[in-house]
């Protein structure tokens, strides 16, 4: 919680938030942290109990303070608290969940939603089922061993993936934003795959280490893919209740050229599967 904040409060500067820079150059990037406490109205003294990790229980109402001022999104926001929450012993608002292989629903649903290419992920992006759209849309995938095929470490260490996102940059950050959310619903297990990544990926080790948080709602994704040339799709993310899983399904509109693109690669995955 102490370095989140501080990794916060170096990207705030004083314009930001209606103060005077002042002459001269400023030591510290970001807001002083006295500046922050008199912002959010509390003492310099407790916040720097905070920001260095000696006070172990901040109520919700200066948190939420805080995050007024370092201007936190809803998702920051409620990652903070989650933080705040491990470090003071408190019940967690959203409780820590087991790995689950996904049900027979979800199964269903990966071969209702063809040919749009589907995936069952788990909370720290462990893919644990695929549709056959969903292994051709990521070439070399299905070829990792089941239990490590995940979004994250296909993203980073599979070469395939580097040609394939056209906006790998953009895709690693969200990959990483969304990893973050885990921490404290999946501790274990985050941990021991950031270790891995780290490790493996400079490129990860400096994402993870800017304390960035974001869910994954849904969006748009371009892909430069091996069969299909290059092609935008809309993804959907659907949760589950309390389990953690969620389905993440890649489309585009029936009569397009992306669904045409579609139905191509759900051939090929057929071609493939009968092969």
């Amino acid at each position: 919680m102490a370095e989140f904040l501080r990794i916060r409060r170096g990207r705030i500067g004083p314009a930001d938030v209606g103060l005077p820079t002042g002459p001269g150059i400023r030591r510290t990037p970001g807001l002083r942290r006295e500046e922050l406490a008199a912002l959010a109205g509390v003492s310099v003294d407790y916040y720097i109990r905070i920001e260095q990790g000696r006070e172990s229980a901040p109520s919700d109402a200066v948190l939420g303070a805080l995050a007024r001022v370092l201007r936190l999104t809803a998702d920051e926001h409620a990652h903070l608290l989650g933080l705040a929450d491990h470090v003071a012993g408190r019940t967690p608002r959203r409780r820590p969940t087991d790995p689950r292989p996904a049900g027979p629903g979800l199964r269903l649903l990966l071969e209702s939603v063809r040919p749009s290419p589907a995936y069952v992920l788990d909370e720290v992006n462990d893919v644990l089922a695929a549709n056959p759209e969903g292994f051709a849309l990521m070439p070399g995938l299905e070829d990792w061993p089941p239990g490590a095929r995940n979004t994250v470490r296909y993203t980073f260490l599979d070469a395939a993936a580097r040609t394939l996102f056209a906006d790998w940059d953009r895709v690693t950050r969200n990959s990483v934003a969304h990893l973050r959310t885990a921490e404290l619903s999946a501790p274990g297990r985050t941990a021991a795959l950031v270790d891995e990544l780290s490790a493996a990926s400079g490129e990860f080790a400096a994402l993870w280490r800017r304390h960035e948080v974001g869910v994954k709602r849904g969006g748009e994704t371009a892909f430069r893919h091996p069969v299909i040339g290059s092609v935008t799709l809309a993804n959907e993310v659907l949760g589950t209740a309390g389990d953690g899983q969620r389905l993440l399904v890649y489309q585009a509109p029936p009569g397009t050229a992306e669904h045409d693109a579609l139905v191509l690669l759900s051939m090929t995955a057929e071609d493939v599967g009968a092969s």
